[in-house]
């Protein structure tokens, strides 16, 4: 998670990282099976099935639109704008789209705004022209840009948003409607901020804290999750973890960056049920042991087809989720989604169905009980794993789990944003959508191992001596081929 105070050293050491393409082979187990491959930085390139299916992007973002299409995005860095992907066949295959920070169509020089921490959301209904919007979302060095297609990716209109703070960090968005689209945002000094536009993106003009005055302790002892608007409802969803007393402000992470005896043991669900006018602040699971942190990126909120809520978490060993089915206001769990050893991090949800979730995150089966990941020993093999609950409404219900992906990552995986002194290869977050035609998935995820066959041709500089590194570094597609659906 990118800190506020270290965007001007981002922004000096904003990178032309040297990246590459991942392995495909196809991933199975549980009850249904993937196949994997890179995607392409070029705009109009197919994958697989090109040679110049590789790139230089990471961090990324993935949703699925009403008439099925999946819609990807990924980070280059700021300054460097981001990459957009579209799938018409159910993840089969991905093109790349103009990047939504170009400005110009013919802008190919590798430089845009924007192009931090990208997040990406569809709209629920159908503008009048047909299409579900687009909007795209991603960081420059003191605001947020957000890029809006009316077309389905085949052309951008980039908004620079003018936000009340003087500088925001880990951007989040989501839609409702055919026009309103809100992002948030951790402003100074690490507050919430939720903004929202009913212009499609034209104009943000409605700005509120997601943290209630009763939780005003919270801010700059926080971290931000995700955005989530209930396209039923109309409620709006801003999950986070944080301290869970005033007194813990002596105690906390301060940031994140000097280590505490307490911890953001807390996960917590702001719900705005007047289109984000105001919120309150519900608690979803409050760990006894103040020691233990959820601020693990990222705690993560997601809605069912029925409006029921479900928020998902790590504690940096394991993944856990409660669920909600009063709009957010009481929660059930925690309960264990994956196995009970090993590690998972970075979880991601999408839900489908009443009581149907998806959840992915990085695994590994390493776990020495004393180091954190970042810490971990080159043994520790980092893959891609999917869960899947199919009556998730029910306390205790059963989860079928299986690795999608090959290795994408060896050793250390460092979850201090761009404070980190460990490796940084996996960043910070990915994701999975659901086809809400056929309920299958599609993981988009980052990789820095060195692959060269045809779904994954190699990137210049990256080679087999440069494995595990960041001159090997790019996004990969998961897909789900088989076995049931949300």
């Amino acid at each position: 998670m990118r800190r506020l105070f270290l965007l001007a050293i981002v922004a000096t050491a904003a990178l032309a990282v040297s990246l590459a393409a991942s392995a495909s082979a196809p991933a199975k187990g549980g009850s249904g099976s993937f196949t994997n491959y890179s995607l392409a930085e070029t705009t109009g390139t197919t994958c697989p099935g090109d040679s110049a299916c590789s790139n230089i992007a990471a961090e990324p973002a993935i949703r699925a639109d009403g008439a099925g299409r999946f819609f990807g995005t990924s980070e280059n860095s700021l300054g460097q704008g981001t990459v957009a992907f579209r799938s018409t066949d159910n993840g089969l295959h991905y093109s790349t789209l103009i990047s939504p920070d170009s400005v110009s169509q013919a802008n190919d020089t590798g430089f845009a705004p924007g192009g931090g921490d990208t997040d990406l959301a569809v709209a629920p209904d159908k503008n009048p022209a047909g299409f579900y919007n687009v909007y795209v979302a991603s960081l420059s060095l003191a605001n947020i840009d957000v890029s809006t297609s009316t077309d389905g990716g085949a052309t951008w209109s980039l908004q620079p948003v003018t936000t009340p703070e003087t500088a925001d960090d880990r951007e989040w968005i989501a839609a409702d409607t055919n026009n309103k689209v809100c992002i948030s945002y951790h402003d100074a000094p690490q507050g919430i901020t939720v903004g929202c536009s009913t212009d499609a993106g034209l104009l943000f003009s409605q700005f509120t804290s997601a943290i209630d005055s009763t939780h005003a302790f919270q801010i700059a002892e926080n971290s931000i999750g995700n955005l989530a608007i209930d396209p039923r409802s109309h409620i709006i969803y801003q999950t986070y973890s944080a301290i869970t007393t005033a007194a813990e402000t002596a105690c906390a992470p301060q940031l994140g960056v000097i280590a505490g005896t307490c911890d953001y043991h807390g996960v917590y669900m702001a719900v705005s049920t007047d289109g984000g006018a105001t919120f309150t602040d519900y608690p979803v699971y409050i760990n006894p042991n103040a020691e233990v942190g959820y601020g693990h990126q990222f705690v993560n909120v997601s809605v069912d087809r029925a409006g029921n809520v479900y928020a998902v978490y790590t504690d940096d060993h394991h993944v856990y989720y409660s669920f909600s089915k009063d709009h957010g206001k009481t929660w059930s769990g925690p309960f264990l989604i994956t196995t009970t050893s090993g590690t998972q991090i970075f979880p991601w949800s999408t839900a489908g169905d009443p009581g149907k979730l998806d959840v992915v995150y990085y695994q590994t089966p390493y776990y020495d009980g004393v180091n954190t990941p970042d810490n971990y020993p080159n043994a520790a093999a980092w893959t891609v794993g999917f869960a899947q609950n199919l009556n998730a409404l029910t306390p205790g219900s059963a989860w079928s789990r299986q690795t999608a992906s090959p290795t994408n990552h060896f050793g250390g995986v460092c979850e201090s944003g761009v404070a980190c002194t460990g490796n940084r290869d996996l960043y910070d977050d990915f994701g999975v959508a659901a086809n809400p035609l056929t309920g299958l998935a599609s993981i988009v995820y980052s990789d820095d191992q060195y692959t060269n066959d045809p779904n994954n041709p190699p990137q210049s500089g990256c080679t087999s001596s440069t494995s595990n590194s960041s001159s090997c570094d790019h996004t990969s597609i998961s897909t789900q081929t088989g076995g049931p659906g949300i």
